[in-house]
């Protein structure tokens, strides 16, 4: 009873410690890193605040076609099904209080802690408590997953569904047979988290590896004449299916998306392998000195009871990294699927190195220390530019376009692409120049902005009239009298 509460205490402290680290400028604007995939995330949200709950037609404010390749002028976005924009949305419109995007991070903040909460359950089952404590520890605490924790993506939410779903799958597998209650309850749960898990983003498919390793430990070849299984692997993609086939009548609002698989060629080349395995897992999530954790971690694995249920979770991770090999290599936010694959076995190698002595020395637990303390400070190195807004003209801009034009006016807010910018403008309208500015204008484009202004890009004002002129942005009116 002592040592389940001393394990409660520290596990509440671990999530609690969690929650206050993921805090860190949490009124950020969207302007940090990665802010173009955030901005077109909220974009959606902020849409179903101002238009409806349409669930069935996301729209996001950027219009262009750069996104998929043909014109978009509704500005549809399907990508995941819109449950992350719902709850976003619905939390800001039901309280009142909190921006939209502090919302946005809020629903991310709270889905890390509760992936941290089913890894230490997890865990803890199938190993002892303490490793359990070390995995909830990494999840909450490794820098990559306090910047990646409290962004405003849905990728950390598919996260603790998955990981949720395989919680309450083991449960009902080993839940007692003469309580057929508890045991639906638990088979019900799972199916709820795995389905919203496949909803949320698809790729959680790669992350049921550890639910067939747990069914066949059970029923070994068995399992395949369990129709229970069959009836959960059926119920759970169904939607999904659904969903992917209902997008297909809007392929303007599909992003181009089979380069992520091996777009430019790089899967399994030597610059996958770096970018892969020192870029990412060696430097920005490890900070160098986490690797001993992974080379004791994979070394004591073979020594777990339950082995093979840890390995699917490396497995898993690997299989995912691989198949989407560009999109890994081209984002890092593409990690963030792994992160309870590397809290796992960071645990397992921080719990066998503190029992290392040499002649009763604690040799283990001093090497732990000097790697926690220099993994930490090298990954955050890494990571502490990520919160940074690098361009605050596009903050200030924003804020003088919604004072001085129409909110249903269209607006060019070039910025290469990204649609951090034109979020800002809280418009609709274009984030390049997909076409010369007099056809942009005939598809309802009224004004364009342009941050940080040069010499070449006054060189507009001798057709069109400036409306606004500060270092920081110039507008443009592009209707001409």
């Amino acid at each position: 009873m002592k040592n389940t509460s001393k394990y409660f205490i520290i596990l509440l402290v671990i999530l609690i410690g969690g929650f206050a680290a993921r805090l860190y400028r949490f009124d950020n604007p969207i302007a940090d890193w990665h802010s173009w995939r955030q901005a077109d995330t909220s974009a959606v949200s902020r849409n179903f605040v101002q238009d409806g709950f349409d669930l069935l037609h996301p729209r996001m404010d950027n219009i262009s076609n750069v996104q998929s390749g043909l014109d978009n002028p509704q500005g549809y976005f399907f990508v995941e099904f819109p449950i992350y924009n719902a709850a976003q949305a619905g939390l800001y419109k039901l309280f009142g209080f909190l921006t939209l995007e502090e919302w946005g991070r809020l629903i991310t903040i709270t889905s890390s802690m509760i992936t941290c909460l089913f890894l230490y359950l997890l865990v803890s089952r199938h190993s002892n408590k303490a490793i359990g404590l070390w995995s909830a520890f990494f999840y909450s605490f490794i820098p990559f997953n306090i910047y990646y924790g409290r962004v405003i993506l849905v990728d950390p939410s598919m996260v603790m569904a998955v990981t949720g779903g395989i919680y309450f799958f083991d449960r009902w597998l080993n839940s007692n047979s003469k309580s057929k209650v508890q045991g639906a309850k638990f088979y019900l749960l799972a199916l709820v988290f795995t389905t919203l898990a496949f909803l949320l983003k698809p790729v959680a498919v790669f992350f049921v590896l550890p639910m067939i390793v747990l069914a066949w430990q059970k029923f070994g070849w068995r399992l395949l004449l369990q129709w229970p299984l069959w009836l959960f692997a059926v119920v759970s993609v169904t939607p999904l299916i659904w969903w992917r086939t209902w997008m297909m009548q809007y392929p303007e609002g599909i992003p181009a998306n089979t380069w992520l698989l091996n777009g430019n060629g790089i899967r399994f080349r030597p610059a996958f392998f770096r970018w892969i395995f020192y870029e990412r897992l060696t430097k920005l999530i490890s900070g160098y000195f986490g690797m001993v954790f992974v080379l004791v971690g994979i070394y004591k694995l073979a020594k777990q009871k339950d082995r093979l249920f840890f390995a699917s979770f490396l497995v898993s991770s690997l299989l995912y990294v691989c198949v989407f090999a560009t999109g890994n290599v081209q984002h890092d936010y593409y990690q963030i699927p792994i992160m309870p694959s590397i809290a796992i076995i960071f645990a397992i190698g921080s719990y066998y190195l503190s029992q290392w002595s040499f002649r009763k020395l604690p040799i283990g637990r001093v090497l732990l220390a000097l790697c926690l303390v220099g993994g930490f400070y090298f990954s955050w190195q890494q990571v502490q530019d990520y919160f940074n807004i690098n361009n605050r003209s596009i903050i200030v801009a924003g804020e003088a376009i919604d004072r001085l034009i129409p909110k249903d006016a269209k607006i060019i807010a070039n910025y290469n692409g990204d649609s951090s910018f034109l979020y800002q403008t809280k418009r609709k309208g274009w984030a390049s120049f997909e076409k010369p500015i007099e056809e942009m204008v005939q598809m309802g484009a009224s004004y364009l902005v342009l941050a940080n202004p040069t010499q070449t890009d006054m060189g507009l004002a001798r057709d069109y009239k400036v409306v606004s002129l500060t270092p920081e942005y110039v507008l443009f009116d592009l209707k001409k009298e």
